[in-house]
């Protein structure tokens, strides 16, 4: 049907009297909205020490002394900033039938509102740098600063600053163990897998919420948000469960200056923690993940023994800190 001239004359007055709007004044709540995001500014040093502090214990590979030395200090770097801490601790059985003694450990932020986000990453190290251009060193683990310890640090600073914020939505940070311990390359000689494969903290959370019946409005994964190299690209399984969130997020990477982190156009898929979350949880996540355009499109020190804080970029992890901050002061929430 082809529509009449008498609606469209209207819709191009109404743009008409926009644009002169626009172009002629800023409304006062606009104003508010920019000053108060600007005066909230996301310290990335301060999120770097964080990482070079989960990095001094060595790899936090899963019944390491390193592991558990590394929770201690992130349920302790939580509870300083004053949320509550809870640990889910489950014995999981791996691909090679090893029994990972994993800790999965969330911090919530104003625990007692109803309307929640939840923001989560994964925190250990993968055992193996299989990715590594040396095959010598394939079988060593890997330190990951990106892989594991940026999204913590992004996730502790984020903590600091939510006083100052003041959002009107409680938040909970998780940190999933075991993301990790997926299959090498050289499963094939030990025959065929005895259990899981990746993500298994975020799939024992999923089916066993830290909190019966939880639900959050949606969710956000961090997963290597360091990187020099990082481009965020909008990732598959985001688009196809979160879609709405994930493109309101990267609306709001153009307001805080990083456009040029957050490109808008599709990537690849990842089989990431977002993935039982929104199968079995319900809960629609997307994932801020890096999408580089060559053999590893996760960045060039994924799963090789280069993932080291020395590699890591203060611009990305400001661009994303930012980002968020960004995102909680517009309240994503709100109707």
């Amino acid at each position: 049907m082809k529509p009449s001239n008498w609606p469209l004359l209207l819709g191009l007055l109404a743009l008409l009297l926009t644009g002169c709007k626009n172009q002629n004044s800023t409304t006062a709540e606009t104003a508010a909205d920019t000053i108060s995001v600007t005066q909230v500014q996301f310290d990335a040093d301060s999120a770097y020490a964080t990482v070079v502090a989960q990095c001094n214990f060595g790899p936090r590979v899963p019944n390491s002394q390193a592991h558990a030395q590394c929770a201690d200090y992130i349920v302790e770097r939580f509870k300083a900033l004053g949320l509550a801490v809870s640990e889910q601790r489950a014995d999981l059985t791996a691909w090679d039938g090893k029994v990972l003694h994993a800790r999965n450990l969330i911090a919530s932020y104003r625990p007692e509102l109803a309307e929640r986000i939840l923001v989560c990453t994964h925190w250990e190290s993968r055992p193996w740098a299989d990715a590594d251009p040396d095959s010598s060193k394939h079988r060593q683990p890997v330190l990951a600063a990106n892989d594991g310890a940026s999204g913590v640090a992004v996730m502790i600073e984020l903590a600091r600053l939510l006083p100052q914020l003041n959002p009107e939505f409680g938040i909970d940070f998780i940190c999933f163990d075991a993301e990790d311990y997926g299959m090498p390359y050289w499963a094939d000689e030990q025959g065929e897998p005895m259990g899981g494969d990746w993500c298994l903290g975020s799939q024992y959370w999923a089916a066993h919420p830290h909190v019966p019946g939880y639900k959050a409005r949606f969710g956000i994964l961090l997963d290597m948000v360091g990187g020099r190299d990082a481009r965020f690209c909008y990732e598959g399984f985001s688009m196809r469960y979160a879609r709405e969130w994930m493109v309101r997020t990267w609306d709001a990477a153009q307001r805080a200056g990083a456009a040029h982190l957050f490109v808008q156009q599709e990537g690849g898929y990842a089989q990431d923690d977002h993935v039982p979350l929104n199968e079995v949880a319900g809960i629609p996540t997307f994932d801020i993940i890096p999408y580089v355009e060559g053999e590893h499109s996760f960045g060039a020190t994924w799963h090789t023994v280069s993932d080291t804080p020395e590699n890591l970029s203060r611009e990305t992890l400001k661009g994303v800190g930012q980002t968020l901050l960004q995102l909680f002061a517009e309240n994503p929430i709100s109707e």
